[in-house]
């Protein structure tokens, strides 16, 4: 590996050399080339709408097992689709096909999936408008659309 230069007069050599190895760090690249909104679905934005297309079962990751509920879901603004989990107990029978549904980020680790649900990166909000939460506690009751 070459020495670093050093002395007078080297500030371009240096300022050069660091532009270059900040290339090696994938967190600059990712956001020097723009390659989380270009890849991801919701294309930057923390929320978004969709259409539900159908109910899915997951199974968990080992060691543990379970059938996790999730939905597939077909964004509005881009018309891709996303599975998406439906957190809390019972979560599942409240939402019904062709419901519009609210998608958030799950939140696991540097924006992957969050413990054992493979491959599953976002989680349902609000059901036709109506908090998840408000309906599975029974403050409000499912809208008809």
């Amino acid at each position: 590996m070459a020495k670093k230069s050093r002395g007078l007069n080297t500030a371009k050599k240096l300022k050069k050399r660091r532009k270059q190895s900040r290339y090696s760090d994938k967190w600059f690249v990712r956001k020097t080339f723009n390659l989380k909104k270009k890849s991801d679905p919701l294309v930057g934005s923390s929320q978004a709408s969709g259409i539900v297309l159908e109910k899915v079962q997951l199974e968990a990751k080992q060691p543990n097992s379970a059938m996790r509920k999730c939905v597939r879901v077909q964004l509005l603004k881009n018309g891709r689709q996303v599975t998406a989990f439906c957190p809390g107990d019972g979560a599942s029978k409240l939402i019904d096909e062709h419901d519009e549904v609210i998608i958030e980020c799950i939140g696991g680790t540097m924006g992957r999936s969050k413990g054992d649900i493979p491959g599953v990166r976002w989680q349902v909000m609000k059901v036709n408008d109506q908090s998840l939460e408000a309906l599975l506690g029974g403050k409000v009751e499912k809208a008809r659309k």
